[in-house]
């Protein structure tokens, strides 16, 4: 069951909010209930359905107190930007990939679609997990690996707002490691880091007169 399936099972759109997901599992839970509905196999299936789907929603969607501290702008006055393309705005009419099967290359674009939603929320974290496990998935794709660098990269950059500085460096660094041909992205991790260790000297020099 992915993310898409789970939404749908639970009568909302895709994204929608910790809030609602929880409200509308308590609606159906009920409604479908064993105890509700004895002797009835559709409605166990329905109910057995609905409480995996909820388990599976509430490892990726923070609840509301971590989504607020989550989305501050990770460096004051500058706008965070992912750095590819949706495909659906690009090329309605996008090809599949030739290497992936149909259901692969289905899997990929709605992750795609899920990621998008988690990084334009600045949950980091989330959208890690999930292009990490696409690439496990599809080790030989290039637009995969783009995408966990580009969530590397942003973790990184909130990570140093948030004065995890060793923390951040590591993720900046995974970020070029796992898209080493990306000059842009490159460039992008480079000024980080310098911006990283600017923060990291002056620190030094405050702690330590």
């Amino acid at each position: 069951m992915d993310l898409g399936d789970c939404y749908r099972l639970l009568g909302l759109r895709t994204g929608a909010s910790f809030t609602d997901v929880k409200a509308s599992y308590r609606r159906l839970a009920q409604q479908y209930h064993p105890d509700m509905n004895p002797d009835d196999q559709k409605a166990k299936e329905k109910f057995i359905a609905l409480t995996e789907a909820y388990k599976i929603l509430l490892n990726v969607i923070p609840p509301p107190e971590v989504r607020s501290k989550s989305s501050q702008t990770p460096f004051e006055n500058e706008e965070i930007k992912i750095q590819f393309p949706h495909p659906e705005v690009t090329n309605p009419f996008r090809p599949k990939s030739p290497h992936l099967s149909e259901m692969e290359d289905q899997l990929k674009w709605k992750t795609y679609e899920q990621l998008q939603l988690f990084l334009q929320g600045q949950q980091f974290p989330q959208a890690i997990s999930l292009a990490e496990a696409l690439t496990q998935r599809l080790s030989d794709d290039t637009e995969a690996r783009q995408w966990l660098a580009v969530s590397y990269h942003l973790w990184g950059r909130s990570l140093i707002t948030q004065k995890q500085m060793l923390k951040a460096r590591i993720y900046l660094q995974k970020a070029i490691k796992t898209d080493p041909s990306n000059k842009s992205l490159w460039n992008q991790v480079q000024r980080d880091l310098k911006r990283l260790e600017t923060m990291t000297s002056h620190r030094s020099k405050v702690n330590y007169p």
